[in-house]
Order: structure tokens, then sequence, then C-alpha cells
């Protein structure tokens, strides 16, 4: 296999729509893989879409088309040789011709491509373009054709296999990026190509890998048998793709594994792998040894929804992932490492790739496996109604087929999940009556995806959509009950106050936050008034980092009654930050003091992709909120937190450790001075990887007087305070 990059030359210009006069016609060197937007930022023809109100400059674009071009010289091929074009991924919807010719077209971002130009091979130099439509007017072509689907948002992005942020969201800019997004590349090859290799493992006291290799034939030279040579570590073993077969399987066996294990629960050994096509083409990647099963058995509360990994329960202290820019090409691995590192740091174990973004890179999943960081992995759709009409489900099973094989050898992938909040949608938000009887989406979610998975990732389980409550008919009992499955708690935020986060004890909570605004340096970098005035948060510019329904709104009364709301900005800016730290730990601390019941907790959410006001722990700058130091505390390994309980407050002693938590609890009733009013030793003992509710006295329980007092436990190092109040009412 010869693989020649084609990442330079490449020239960018518009093609069409409603392109500015200063850019219409000019010509710019285009940066490969790349978009539309970093070029032209890069050539100075446009401004930082994330400064101030520079978003609202580029509207145009999301009816523009833009043409890639570049000189290509493809040597002819011998009579046994292929030449193929290959590219990773393009945004979205392109025609690509060569010397002329069209050789294809593409209308989905989240797959790769592969053009046979062999016959276009001459040796002499001719034009490779590729011409990108907007994909918002084929979106909208698609309406007219079959019919427009419900969904969340204005925009028709269930029409287009874009990603769903691209056309803006409720934390996200509305840019429409287009371009050659992923590495493309020209490649020479005789007799036959490894198409996709898939490392299967399943343990049984040895670990057993079974490496499924399927290749692609030339069909220049009569068929052969091939050989396959899979070394894992220090063992290889040799076998054969018959003269009539396409595909083998070699299984490689390990007797004594060194399991991969989730961040907290011990290390993350990772094998070296190669796969070698007889002298013709070959692969590699680490994988790790491991089991993983999600428990979803019916109990005497509903539906339990437990991850379980190597044959240990795991309670998941997650958060849901975005992409981490916007402008997805200006994501490099040393970005992600920092960022996953932030995850660790902050005690996480799981990030949810959310259904509205992309597959993430390689380097993504490498990083997590490194990291014992477990990856939920949603197919991308979000939010909508999603058409099942051709051509649109064979681009779904498509992609489907090509990231499940991608994605198969990372141990950090333990979850294959249908979409977010779809079936939700239909059988709450007034989707039926719109759609009279039209597809939107079931046979995704009940036949594609799980169809892919059994035949080509069998060894990791798969859920229908989030939420969802597994085994059950969604039109009897709701996706969001939250004793079934998982659960998503968008009434707080949206209506009620975070002190009811502990009205439900869901059976796994995948989705639940609480916004507040990003540091106050991304603020003096990125959201500026042209004037120069103090920034004020009934400002254009800031409301346009605002993105969330009444989302100032939703601020002041969600801090009302814990913090009051502040007149000057400074200071109200700090009590939303402090608020929305406090409002997702509250959740948290109540959710890990039921486990196992809850099983789960994946908060909305780690990171942003620009500056904006967020649910976000760490901010479109990189920099942490205090919602990521709540996160760490909440999080910890050992949590001491007072809990209501039928009988009255509990201490709900958290142990997700192997060894067992026992000690004396040092526990008081104190004045604001700290003057100790009275006072109980009790002794604890909190199982490995459990929690003990220790009753608490009347005499430290019960105020004399709720304003002036505070409850401190104190165990091993830990403190944790309670009030009875909250900090309005407070005599501080």
């Amino acid at each position: 296999m010869n693989r020649t990059t084609l990442h330079d030359g490449w020239t960018l210009r518009s093609a069409g729509g409603p392109v500015p006069a200063h850019i219409a016609g000019v010509v710019v060197p285009a940066q490969v893989p790349g978009t539309a937007h970093t070029d032209l930022l890069a050539a100075g023809l446009i401004e930082d879409p994330y400064l101030d109100l520079n978003e609202n400059d580029l509207v145009w674009a999301h009816r523009a088309q833009w043409l890639y071009s570049r000189e290509l010289v493809v040597e002819p091929a011998a009579d046994d040789e292929r030449v193929d074009l290959v590219f990773d991924g393009l945004d979205t919807v392109a025609e690509i011709s060569l010397g002329g010719v069209e050789i294809g077209r593409t209308a989905n971002q989240h797959r790769g491509y592969r053009f046979d130009v062999r016959s276009l091979a001459t040796g002499q130099p001719t034009r490779l373009e590729v011409l990108f439509r907007s994909a918002l007017e084929s979106a909208e072509a698609e309406v007219e054709r079959i019919g427009a689907r419900p969904g969340a948002y204005p925009h028709p992005l269930n029409m287009v296999r874009k990603m769903a942020c691209s056309f803006g969201w409720d934390w996200g800019p509305d840019l429409q990026t287009a371009g050659i997004w992923k590495p493309a590349r020209l490649e020479r090859w005789r007799t036959a190509r490894l198409a996709s290799v898939r490392p299967l493992v399943t343990i049984d006291g040895a670990a057993r890998v079974a490496v499924h290799v399927e290749v692609e034939r030339s069909g220049l030279s009569d068929p052969t048998p091939l050989a396959v040579t899979v070394t894992l570590g220090e063992q290889s073993v040799t076998g054969t793709v018959a003269a009539d077969e396409s595909s083998t399987v070699v299984e490689v066996v390990v007797e004594k594994p060194d399991l991969w294990w989730p961040h907290g629960y011990g290390a993350q050994p990772l094998y070296a792998l190669s796969v070698e096509l007889e002298g013709l083409d070959s692969w590699e990647r680490r994988i790790g040894l491991r089991t993983v099963e999600l428990r979803t058995g019916a109990d005497e509360i509903g539906t339990e929804f437990t991850i379980v990994v190597n044959g240990q329960p795991v309670f998941v202290k997650g958060a849901n992932w975005i992409p981490d820019d916007h402008l997805l090409t200006r994501i490099t691995r040393e970005r992600l490492a920092r960022r996953l590192d932030q995850a660790v740091d902050a005690h996480l174990n799981l990030l949810r790739v959310w259904g509205g973004g992309i597959y993430e890179s390689d380097d993504f999943y490498e990083l997590c496996d490194e990291r014992g960081l477990m990856v939920w992995q949603d197919f991308l759709l979000a939010c909508f109604a999603y058409p099942e009409e051709e051509p649109h489900r064979s681009e779904f099973e498509a992609e489907a087929r090509e990231n499940v094989t991608r994605l198969s050898s990372h141990p950090s992938l333990v979850l294959w999940n249908g979409g977010n909040e779809n079936i939700w949608g239909f059988e709450d938000w007034g989707w039926k009556e719109k759609l009279d009887g039209a597809t939107w989406g079931l046979g995704y979610y009940e036949g594609v995806f799980p169809s892919v998975i059994a035949e080509l990732d069998p060894t990791r389980p798969y859920a229908a959509g989030s939420p969802f409550s597994p085994g059950q008919d969604p039109s009897v009992v709701h996706p969001n009950d939250p004793d079934h499955g998982t659960h998503h708690q968008w009434e707080v935020w949206n209506r009620i106050d975070y002190t009811h986060y502990r009205d439900d004890v869901p059976r796994f909570s995948s989705e639940f936050g609480y916004q507040g605004p990003p540091t106050w340096a991304t603020l003096e970098r990125a959201v500026r008034n042209a004037d120069g005035a103090p920034l004020a948060k009934e400002d254009e510019v800031w409301l346009l980092h605002q993105k969330a329904d009444d989302g100032n709104g939703k601020l002041d009364r969600g801090m009302a009654p814990h913090l009051g709301v502040p007149d000057d900005f400074t200071d109200w800016h700090w009590a939303t930050q402090l608020n929305q730290a406090r409002a997702v730990e509250h959740a948290i601390t109540h959710y890990r003091s039921w486990w196992p019941r809850t099983a789960g907790s994946i908060v909305w959410q780690l990171n942003d992709c620009w500056p904006v006001t967020s649910w976000a722990a760490i901010d479109g700058d990189e920099r942490p909120k205090p919602l990521w130091w709540a996160l760490r505390a909440a999080y910890a390994d050992r949590l001491l937190t007072v809990q209501p309980r039928p009988d009255g407050l509990v201490l709900a002693v958290v142990n997700d450790t192997a060894s067992p938590w026992t000690g004396t609890v040092a526990v008081r009733r104190e004045q604001l001075d700290g003057s100790v009013l009275a006072s109980a030793s009790l002794s604890v003992t909190a199982d490995p990887r459990g929690v003990a509710l220790v009753g608490l006295p009347d005499e430290v329980r019960v105020p004399d007087d709720a304003a002036g007092e505070v409850l401190v436990v104190e165990l091993d190092g830990l403190q944790a305070v309670h009030t009875w109040v909250e900090d309005v009412e407070l005599r501080l």
C-alpha cells in the first residue's frame, strides 16, 4: 500500500450564494483538513466569529457554496494496480471531480469516502476539485421532497447528515461550516487491502481476542489465498483469507490477562496489536482486555441501569461531552489531552459523547483508553424526529457500520446509545400530531443500530436512547420515568428550584445541569461592548453569548431563594457561577447517596465549544469554572454528605474505593462563630464501593436557631457542612 497525503496546495474560493463582495471571487490558500471559516479567518477576510457580535455577521455563510481546488498528478496505473482517492471526512454536501470528470457526490459528514480513479490516472497535471453546496439548502430541499419532521430548533438539521450543533444550540453558535474536515490522500495498491479490522475481546479466565479482518480485493488479478498475521504483544498467529472469501477471524489467547479498568477502579494496561496482510497492507492499535455489560433487569422499584466492568458494578461519575471547538479542525490531540486530564482531575470516570456532535477523533478515544475514562457513545441523532426514507436510512446504516467498526478496538467505549431525547420527544413534545404517521427514527433505534452492533460489535451493550425505559413500551411507561433506566432532569433549571433534585431517585441520571457564565478572563477577551462600556447582562453582546431561552431570567430566579440577585454585574457574575456549582453539587451528592439504586450521574456538561454562558464546567477558553471544583468535590472517591430521609437527616458516607472505610465521625452543631452547641461521635463502616447511612442524634440534627447554626461532620480529614436555611436567611 502506497499512501500519498493530499493536504498541500489547495485553494478556496466562493462558488455561489450571498457572499460579500470583498470575498466573492477572491482565491485564498486552503488548509486541509480545514473549513471555509478557518481559511477565511486565516486570510483576514472575516473576523473571529467567537468574539463579541461577529457571529451575526456570518449568517450569509449558511447559504454559500465553496470550491476547493488543487493540481494533482496521478501517474498511470500498472495493469494490476488500483488507484483510490480517499476522503476521511467531507463537511457535508459535496461534488468531487478530477480533470473535469465528476467522480462522486457526498451528503454525510460522519463517514468517509473512497473513489476508484484508476481510469483517470494519466500522469498529466489535472485539477482535483471539491464543490461544497449549502447544507442548509440541501436540508430544505429534503423537507420539500418528503415533508418536514419536528424538532427542538428551527433549522431542518435532521434532513442532512451534518453535525447537528453546527446549526446552533442553546450553548453554541450557528455557523454551518463547510470543508474538507478530515485527511485526504491517494492510495495505490495491488491484489488486496485491509478494508477493516475489528478486535473483539471476551474473557473466560483467559482473554480471547477475535480479530475480524475484512479485505477488499483489487479485482485486477485472479483471487488467491491471503495470509493474515496478527501480533498481540509477544504472540503472533497467522490465518488465511480463502481465495473465494473476503474475510477471516484470527484468535489470539492471553492466558493471564492484565485487565483494563475504569479510572478509580484499577490500572489501564494496553496491549500492542498489529495486523499484517501478506506485505500488502498493515494496521496497528493498542487495545485493552476487559468485559462490559449493562444490567437492565426488573426489580421491586422498576428497571435498573448499571454498567458492569470485569464483573464489578460501577457508579458512573460522568459528564456529557460536546465538540471542544465548534470549528472542529482546530481541535488537536494536545487540546483533547488537556481536557481529559481536567476530567480525570475532577474524579470523572465516564464521558458521554452526545448525539448532536460528532463521532470523535481516534485521538479522543486513545486518550480515554490511557486515562481509564469510559465512553458512552451516542449515535448522532439529537432532539429531532429523523426521516427513514432513502437515502437517509442507507446513510445512517453506512455511518453506523463505519464508526462501530472504527471504534471497536477501544476498551474505553462501554456503551452504544441510540440517540438523545428523540424517543422522549416523540412521546411528550407534540410530535405525534405533527408527524401524522410519518417516519421519525424508531426504525433506527429498534432496527438498524442494534442490528449493526449485533453483527459488528456484540461485546458491547446498546441502549435505544437517552432517556429511555429499557424493556418498556414508551407509550405505556414514559421514556423519562425516573424509576426505569435513564432519566433527564430538566424541570430543574427550566422551571423549578434545584432543591427539587431530591424529589426523584432516578435509576441513572444521564442528563442534568445548571447554567453559569464563563470565567471573567474569558469575558474580558471575547464578550465586549463595541464602545468599551462595562458589560451588563442586558447588553446585546451578552445576549448573543447566552443562547438559552430566557437564560438570564432562569439564572435570576434560580439564585433568588439561595443567594439573592445582585444588582452589580460583577457580583451577579460571581453569584451565578457559585449558584451553578452549588446546584450541581446538590444533585450529585443526592444521587451518590442512593447507590446502588441510583447507578450513575452524567452532568450536562463538561466543556464548551466557544465563549458562552452555559452548563459547562470548563469554559471555551479552557478555564475551569467554580462548577469544576464542585465536580471535583462531589465526585471524590470518598464523600461525606448530609441528606434527608423519611425519618430526618442522615449522614451518607460514600466509599468508592476498594477498601472498607472505617472510623469515628465527629459531628458538631455550631453557632456561626464556631461555638459548639452539641456534639457526637459516631462509629461508621462503609463497605468497598458502598454507601453507609448513619442516623444523627437529635441534639445535633435539630437546630435551636436555624438562621444562626450549622452542622459540621468530619471523618479522616474530610468535612461536610450542612445549613438548615439558605444563605439569604443565615445571619452570616
